[in-house]
């Protein structure tokens, strides 16, 4: 049987934490920014929790 591969593009986007939650980026942080005000652009920068079915999917795809 073949060893899995990675992919790539799935490691460079989610982290998986020692207690195996998915993170991702916050989405709206790219342009238009100057309407957000300092607070909102703030709140953006933190990494956001994947539900469950989305977290067992890019698990699959990062062989974990």
């Amino acid at each position: 049987m073949n060893k899995g591969k990675t992919r790539k593009s799935i490691t460079k986007r989610f982290r998986v934490t020692k207690n195996g939650i998915v993170l991702r980026r916050a989405v709206g942080q790219d342009h238009l920014l100057s309407k957000q005000t300092g607070k909102k652009r703030r709140q953006l920068r933190k990494m956001v929790k994947l539900s469950e079915p989305e977290a067992k999917k890019i698990k699959k795809l990062l062989g974990k």
